[in-house]
Formats: C-alpha cells, structure tokens, sequence
C-alpha cells in the first residue's frame, strides 16, 4: 500500500474512533477554537469580574445600566463582547486618537461638544439598550444551537432567537470540514466533521430578514452557576453589533 494512501486510511480510522466516542463526550465534541475554562463556580457578573483584562469595562457598564442583579442572580445566556468593543466605540483603543471620526469622540470632537471621558458621561439607558442585545433567557451552550452553513443557509439555517432586548439574532454552529493536508498531492476532506464554531448574526430589520450582521464566537460553553457565557471574538465585530445606531443615540444625547 502506497505511503500517502496509509496516511489517508489513518486519517479516516482516528477521525471515526472519534465519532464514536461522541455520544459518550459530547460536550467535548461540540467545541471552537476558544480554550475557556467550561465551570465557573460564582455568577455571570463574578466571572467578567474575575477577567478584567477581557471584561473590565464591560462590567462596568453592566453596572451603570442597572443589570448587575441581573448577572448575578437571573438564569439567562450571554453573548459577550470585549471590551476592546467599547474602547474603539468611544475612541479610546490603543493607536486612535481624539480627531478620530470614527469614534463617537472623534465625532463629538468635530461638533464641539464635550467628549466621553468616562464610562458614566453615557447615559445609562443606552448602556442598557444595547447590552440586552447580548442577553437570551435560558441556559444554551453550543451543542444546544442548531447547524448553520452561510453557504447552504436553505438546508442550514440555524435559528432565530430574541434577545431580552426584542431584537433578533440568527445564532447557529457551523461545523467546519475535517482536513488532512499532510500530503500537498492526496488531500483527504471530510465534510462537516471538523471543529464546530458558534456564530450569532443580528438582524437589524425584521422586515428585512435576509440582511445579517455576523459575529463568531471565540470561546464558548462558559458555564457560571446562572448561566451561560460565549465570547465573542472582538476583532469581527463591534459592540452592540451595528455600531453605527449607538453611536447615534449618544450624539443625539449630547446635543445639548
């Protein structure tokens, strides 16, 4: 036998000891590229609070919206941003500057309003608005979501859920396809037996139900005492997912 076909034969055989050890792990099975620790023992709001390099901010503004008791005591999953998201909102991520017009104080700049200095110079019923975005009632981890191909979205078309918020999101896993590509001239692919990956895309008009705004998730299935935490991986998305609404709603409360 051939050494290329050998290595194509091994590939099949460890890929099918896999798929069988599947109903017996299948928590193991449905995974992404994320290597988050899946038991937090302590709330939703004690886990951000346990991360502040990756959630700091996000915390506080959970706080300044008046969701803490939320995240500390309801059963609800959340999908979370970083808080890189609010800094390159605001204008403050490493290598911007304040005449940044793509910033909400690069924009404040330019009017001659008083620009964010705080978390708390925003109004806390647009914190509010946007992180119910992010929040869906009850427990869902990975395995939970239905399958979803952007490509095939008429076969697998993940679901739509409705967040705390009344907003729509389409969230579904894809399930990549198993490569083997060791040998350039004998690549062996095995369609959707890879890594799954979960992915939430908002729907910023109903009415308009085609029109998506996707995000991957970069670690998920994290499981605090009141529910579920996946994290969203912040260099493919922007807070609120539509960053353009928010950074409407806080020029028009500075207006005066």
């Amino acid at each position: 036998m051939r050494k290329d076909n050998i290595s194509g034969y091994v590939f099949i055989m460890i890929l099918a000891l896999l798929c069988s050890l599947a109903s017996c792990k299948q928590d193991e099975y449905y995974e992404d590229g994320g290597l988050a620790q899946a038991k937090f023992n302590g709330s939703i709001m004690a886990y951000l609070d346990s991360k502040p390099r990756e959630f700091d901010t996000i915390a506080q503004i959970i706080r300044l919206a008046g969701l803490e008791e939320d995240f500390k005591t309801k059963e609800f999953t959340f999908f979370a941003p970083r808080d890189e998201n609010i800094k390159t909102l605001i204008g403050q991520a490493k290598g911007t500057t304040v005449d940044d017009i793509y910033s909400v104080n690069g924009r404040l700049y330019t009017l001659g309003r008083d620009t964010i200095k705080t978390l708390a110079d925003v109004d806390s019923t647009i914190w509010r608005k946007y992180l119910l975005r992010y929040m869906f009632t009850g427990k869902r981890k990975l395995m939970d979501y239905p399958q979803i191909d952007f490509d095939l979205l008429n076969v697998y078309k993940g679901q739509n859920y409705t967040a705390l918020g009344n907003t729509v999101s389409n969230i579904g896993v894809v399930y990549n396809d198993a490569i083997n590509d060791a040998d350039p001239n004998n690549v062996t692919r095995l369609k959707y037996m890879g890594y799954r990956q979960l992915y939430i895309s908002y729907i910023p008009d109903v009415s308009r139900p085609s029109v998506w705004i996707s995000c991957p998730i970069a670690s998920s299935d994290i499981q605090p005492d009141n529910g579920v935490v996946h994290v969203i991986d912040y260099t493919r998305s922007r807070f609120g997912f539509q960053e353009y609404d928010i950074m409407l709603d806080i020029l028009e409360s500075k207006r005066y």
